[in-house]
This record gives C-alpha cells, structure tokens and sequence, in this order.
C-alpha cells in the first residue's frame, strides 16, 4: 500500500482535527446509515433492513492488513490518545467510568474528586449513606440507579475481593453496573493489560471500516481482536473514540476532511 503524507491539518493540535474534547456523552446505540451499492445484513439480521455496510477483502490476511493500516494512520493523527476519565488508582477508574454512563467526562471529572475526598476506599464507598451519595452524584445524571450501582460494587469488592479491584474480566462483570465495555477499560489503563473497549464510536467505526458486521459489542471485540494485535488494541481503541468525536460522528460524519478518507471502505457511500 503506498506511503501517504500527511498534510499538517490531520495531525492533533491542528485547527481542523485537534484533540477531541471530553465533553461527549458516552452512549450505547448505536446508528446505521444507507448507501447504494453497499451490502444489507437483511438476510442474517431480519431486524437490520436497513443497515448497509461496505464490502471490504475476502481473506482474513488482507482484512489484517487494511485494519493494521487503519491503525497506523490513527497513530500518526492521534499520537498521544488515552482515556480521559482522571484516577489514581484502579479503584477510581472503575468507579469513574461506571459514572460516565450517558453522561461526560468532563461531568464525571468535575464530580469524582468531591466522591473521592468523601469516599476514598471500596470500605468507605461500601459504607455510603444513599441519600448523601446522590447528592454528591446529581450532576452525572441517572444518578440515583448510579448511587445503587457504586455502593453496591463496592461491597462487592469488599465482600469477594478483599476490597481489591480484580484484574480478570470474568471476575470484573460480576461488579454492579459493570460490563465488558468498562472491564476492558480497567484492565486497559489501570492494568496495563489488552483490551477492546467497545463503545457507540469503536462499534460504528469497526463497521464502517468493514472491520465487522455485527452490532453486538462482544462479537464486533471479537472482529477486531481478529484484525489487530493485542499490543495495540487499547490505544488504538482511544483513537478510535477520539476520531469518533472528532470526525467521524454517527450523523453527518466530516468525511470531506477525514485523515482516513483514501483508506476507508465507506468514504464513497457515506459522501452519496
């Protein structure tokens, strides 16, 4: 595949592409879109008629390739790329990102030292009073479910863990309110470990990039564990949410400047 530069304006800081900003509301949908000459998942998916996706190669190896590509140009736009959410300690990213439910970062960050400073441990966190833990939690949103959900992963950890975040991720999705998504996000970047976070922008870009069909999150981590190597499947999944945010949006994605644009499979059918 030729070499292509990079004009300045794709790389970060610029004016047009920059560092996505914290301030988008992580959702779990995820939005199709309609195209001529793309394939329907009409025939696996009876409740998917109207979602199209690109072709893309037929072997595993050239799928490998034109992904690995697609990361390497990630890397070069978005060089520094990691997860927003502020934490010390495994403890508080696990609690911060289950917070970040339909709701920012930016919120979840103006929120979390106050219920850090009053709750600094799962052992206090297990002990909350509920109705000064919503409190705390008002400006996050949903947070009454929430307040239920951190108290009650804490005493969890407490009860099973001996107040320790655990690192399997089996073990992880039995924590209240956590699932796969948040799990790989702290084994990712509180652990150090690979993992695939996918989220509303990692599931839409997989499938407009051909590299899967699915909308279930587990089979599309699946897909893209398949195309990439486990080194660079948590960056490279922070560079997918920033790009998500950036450029390619669920509606009206800016493919007229997309660094991507001369290597992804839907550049024409998202442009007619």
């Amino acid at each position: 595949m030729p070499v292509v530069m990079l004009p300045l304006s794709w790389h970060v800081g610029a004016p047009h592409v920059g560092t996505p900003s914290a301030g988008t509301a992580h959702t779990c949908g995820s939005v199709g879109y309609m195209a001529p000459h793309a394939r329907s998942t009409s025939q696996s998916d009876p409740h998917a008629s109207k979602r199209v996706f690109p072709s893309r190669p037929r072997s595993q190896a050239a799928r490998r390739e034109a992904a690995q590509a697609i990361a390497d140009r990630l890397a070069q736009v978005y060089p520094v790329s990691h997860v927003n959410l502020t934490h010390s300690t495994p403890f508080q990213l696990l609690v911060a990102t289950v917070l970040s439910a339909q709701t920012t970062d930016m919120r979840v960050n103006q929120t979390t030292p106050a219920l850090f400073a009053r709750y600094p441990t799962p052992e206090d966190l297990a002990q909350a009073d509920l109705a000064e833990l919503e409190e705390l939690l008002h400006p996050v949103g949903f947070f009454r479910v929430k307040a239920r959900h951190i108290r009650d992963l804490a005493r969890t950890l407490v009860d099973h863990f001996h107040g320790e975040v655990p690192v399997a991720i089996d073990d992880l999705v039995t924590l209240p309110g956590v699932g796969r998504k948040t799990a790989n996000v702290v084994r990712g970047d509180a652990f150090g470990l690979p993992g695939i976070t996918v989220d509303t922008h990692v599931g839409r870009s997989a499938r407009r990039w051909g590299w899967s069909r699915s909308t279930d999150p587990i089979k599309v981590e699946q897909d893209i564990a398949s195309l990439l190597p486990s080194e660079i499947w948590t960056v490279t999944c922070h560079r997918i949410i920033d790009h998500g945010r950036a450029i390619c949006h669920s509606r009206n994605p800016e493919c007229s400047r997309c660094p991507l644009a001369d290597l992804c499979p839907s550049f024409e059918i998202l442009r007619s």
